[in-house]
């Protein structure tokens, strides 16, 4: 464990680290337009194809909700980057563009700018969890568990459920209500102006379409994308050494530089994810529109070393579902039943000495 010297130096050089990358984070309106139209106009033209397809043959159709929920999941990062106000200058802008873009990702805008601010602000502090994050508890939090809640707990982390019944639930369920936010009229109006305009998409495409044509591309499409959304956002905070603090020892700008990834996916990857991959950047300053943060990794080669993942490493996160405070990594049930045994065993070696 890093003396609070240590941990201080570390605090300063990501606050650095913070003004340092601010200089990145002023938009390009050409640039913006452009991500907007070469991402939302392939994906209309790939569903139309597919549901052009379907007369000649369901499978051929299907084929192509694959590209499709790759477009998709690009479409949702600009959103996620109009919801930081990154992409334009004028709020009003980023506002309307991420409301648009919202009614095609299943995904309120205001309502969810609201939670995943809170994310940015809360990122790694053990006292402030739930706020847009994938639910984690310590190995004494797990520990003092009855079996039951053990069980769910243990459910809920399980691969199948946090990206299989996972994306279901929080796309096609939870976000059609503002569950979180009761105070106020204002995320109502929101959302349920979301669930409107994807009422009147739906309709549309079935009196175009028909019923079967339209839900066979447009469902399997929405799966996909949310399954990767999901995973994205499960692998930029749940790797190994990814830092998670009580609030004496926590400071923002220290949990958004480490405990954030550097996925380093494919070109193509990267290219499809706009750049989320290099969320350490993006929580240092999340004003950097997606087109930049690449430049900073470029100017500052030194932040590649942090946090750094391949897809292949990822993999390997799965396991990963305790956090052990002592340790200041992510462990498996494994471990943490190995590490509870024998700390309960040095508590009881030191009642015996006593």
């Amino acid at each position: 464990m890093a003396d609070a010297a240590d941990h201080t130096n570390e605090a300063v050089s990501a606050k650095s680290w913070s003004r340092i990358v601010a200089h990145y984070r002023t938009p390009n309106v050409t640039r913006s337009v452009t991500e907007i139209l070469i991402t939302a106009v392939p994906l209309a033209a790939i569903w139309l194809c597919a549901w052009l397809l379907t007369a000649y043959g369901m499978w051929w159709a299907v084929l192509l909700t694959v590209p499709a929920a790759g477009f998709l999941v690009r479409l949702f990062m600009i959103q996620h980057d109009c919801g930081h106000g990154a992409l334009f200058h004028s709020r009003a802008a980023n506002d309307w563009v991420g409301r648009i873009t919202g009614v095609f990702t299943l995904t309120p805008y205001s309502s969810w700018r609201q939670s995943h601010g809170s994310h940015h602000a809360n990122v790694g502090n053990l006292g402030r969890r739930g706020f847009g994050d994938i639910d984690t508890l310590t190995v004494d939090e797990y520990r003092a568990l009855s079996r039951w809640r053990r069980l769910l707990y243990r459910l809920y982390r399980h691969p199948l459920v946090l990206f299989g019944v996972g994306p279901t639930f929080v796309f096609f369920l939870q976000q059609r209500l503002p569950m979180g936010s009761w105070a106020g009229t204002r995320p109502w109006v929101g959302v349920m102006g979301t669930n409107l305009g994807i009422g009147a998409v739906i309709a549309t495409g079935i009196v175009l379409f028909g019923v079967a044509q339209f839900l066979l591309i447009y469902v399997p499409t929405l799966m996909l994308a949310s399954t990767i959304g999901l995973w994205l956002f499960y692998i930029q905070h749940q790797f190994e050494f990814t830092s998670w603090e009580h609030q004496p020892d926590w400071t923002q700008p220290d949990a958004a530089l480490h405990g954030s990834s550097f996925y380093d996916l494919p070109r193509v990857l990267r290219w499809f994810t706009a750049n989320i991959g290099l969320h350490h950047v993006h929580h240092l300053n999340s004003r950097i529109p997606f087109y930049r943060t690449a430049e900073v990794l470029r100017d500052y080669p030194q932040l590649r070393d942090i946090g750094r993942m391949t897809l292949r490493d990822s993999l390997a996160t799965l396991s990963l579902r305790l956090w052990d405070v002592q340790a200041k990594r992510l462990v498996s049930f494994r471990e943490a039943a190995r590490l509870m045994a024998a700390r309960a065993n040095e508590g009881h070696g030191a009642l015996t000495r006593a």
